[in-house]
């Protein structure tokens, strides 16, 4: 299994504490999602966030409708948190969100370690199209953010 790594940071304004309060909120993920994905959280709220909850979402990628089951793996409230994909498209989806101090600011980083299927054919697509939408995704969500976060 080919493993690849995506990784993001951006400053927000505010203290780590502030600034994850919004990430805590799994239904959140729906406003920091591109419109083309047709994302909908589908585990009814309140959701409490806490090692071992699961989310279920519902996508659409490339017109073909999906399911999308994650669990928290870790939850340091202020520091970081990690959601494992349990079933979706991906062999491996493994998130890692970091909320860092940087004087007043926060640095939000993520670390993405993700492996598709089907061996070559995975890696084909990859190249032709899961990378590609990889950036689309997460270009949308730091420029969601920063309007949310940086007025």
């Amino acid at each position: 299994m080919k493993v690849h790594v995506l990784e993001r940071a951006q400053r927000l304004p505010g203290p780590p504490e502030g600034v994850f309060g919004f990430f805590a909120e799994a239904h959140n993920l729906e406003e920091i999602t591109p419109p083309f994905l047709d994302f909908e959280v589908v585990t009814p709220r309140p959701i409490e966030m806490k090692v071992g909850t699961l989310i279920e979402y519902r996508l659409k990628l490339h017109g073909v409708r999906m399911s999308w089951l994650t669990r928290i793996d870790t939850w340091d409230p202020g520091v970081s948190f990690v959601d494992r994909q349990l079933k979706g498209p991906y062999r491996l989806w493994h998130h890692t969100h970091l909320f860092e101090p940087d004087g007043e600011d926060t640095i939000m980083r993520d670390i993405v370690r993700y492996a598709l299927p089907l061996g070559p054919l995975g890696e084909l697509a990859r190249l032709a199209l899961v990378r590609r939408d990889l950036d689309r995704i997460f270009e949308f969500r730091q420029a969601e953010i920063e309007r949310r976060f940086i007025k």
